[in-house]
């Protein structure tokens, strides 16, 4: 395991964070503000696009960046820091040395949560049915309250109990369920549990799919997720089970989830992530009616990267970036 090398002072920081979908992933003067506030001494650049950025790379100690490719190593002579709001790792294309260290963001629950949260209700209160009735201006009342269902006494699976399957799971029990963490190390029990939740290791998962009433999948992409959840997973889940993807695409084949939709195998889908991105126009899941997607926006907020800013800032202050 690498140590890495902490400075006590960086003296220049690069800032190159630009979406050009979703303005609030793009950095503003409040946040230059509060970066320059906790970080006086050291000189802090926003790069408006990516030449800017190359050509002050090799000066700059730190860059606080969406992605950094491999070949910018050649330019980054002075590099000791990189930075990314990004959970995943899949967009920083180099490794942590001792002399290099890379930080991702961790504040993300609270926003997936909110998103796991409203898809829920969405499922378990049948809203899409009754949007659906209203467009043809019937009560539809008999056929509704056949489709309602409620969080109080669900069983919650949440696949990749980490940061983020955590802040789920407190933002989710107290509407009265159980919670059933999955992941492959041991840990301390969150401090919202009661003696209806656990955690177990994915060796012991098949009992709780046979009975999970919600399914959350919060796992990282990478090879040690890839193909995780098999066509025969998919058949131990009741047809009652709605699945939550906000982790990542590779985790299942797409193929085995449209079939165990089309098929009724289980209840309905939230997607917010896929195997490819953007989703294909050709793919099937657009037009079934019990799947909801989203284009990977499970976390977008306007307080996104006010919130990367702040955990930033402590997290570099405390490692002793700051003088």
């Amino acid at each position: 395991m690498y140590t890495p090398w902490v400075p006590t002072m960086l003296s220049k920081i690069l800032v190159y964070l630009t979406h050009p979908e979703v303005e609030a992933w793009n950095f503003k003067s409040r946040h230059f503000d509060y970066l320059q506030k906790t970080f006086p001494k050291s000189e802090i650049v926003h790069c408006p696009n990516s030449k800017a950025f190359l050509d002050q790379l090799p000066e700059a100690e730190a860059v606080i960046v969406w992605f950094f490719k491999k070949k910018w190593l050649k330019l980054s002579k002075n590099l000791k820091l990189i930075a990314t709001p990004a959970a995943g790792k899949d967009w920083i294309d180099v490794e942590s040395t001792n002399s290099l260290d890379i930080s991702f963001g961790t504040f993300h629950g609270v926003m997936i949560a909110e998103s796991v949260v409203g898809a829920i209700f969405h499922f378990c209160k049948a809203f899409a049915f009754s949007n659906k009735m209203q467009a043809q201006h019937k009560w539809g009342r008999v056929k509704l309250a056949s489709k309602i269902s409620s969080l109080m006494g669900a069983q919650i699976v949440i696949l990749g109990f980490g940061n983020i399957g955590i802040e789920i799971g407190k933002k989710l029990k107290p509407f009265g369920c159980s919670i059933t963490g999955v992941r492959r190390n041991s840990m301390k029990r969150p401090d919202y549990f009661d003696d209806t939740d656990k955690v177990i290791h994915p060796d012991q998962m098949e009992p709780a799919l046979k009975t999970a009433d919600h399914l959350i999948f919060a796992l990282p992409g990478g090879s040690e997720t890839n193909g995780l959840f098999s066509e025969t997973h998919f058949n131990t889940l009741s047809k009652s089970c709605f699945l939550y993807n906000i982790g990542r695409g590779n985790v299942y084949k797409e193929s085995d989830l449209v079939k165990a939709l089309d098929s009724n195998k289980i209840a309905g889908a939230y997607l917010d992530v896929f195997e490819e991105e953007p989703l294909a126009e050709s793919s099937l899941l657009w037009d079934m009616e019990n799947v909801l997607i989203q284009p990977h926006l499970s976390a977008a907020s306007p307080q996104y990267l006010d919130l990367f800013i702040e955990e930033l800032a402590a997290r570099l202050y405390k490692k002793s970036y700051a003088p």
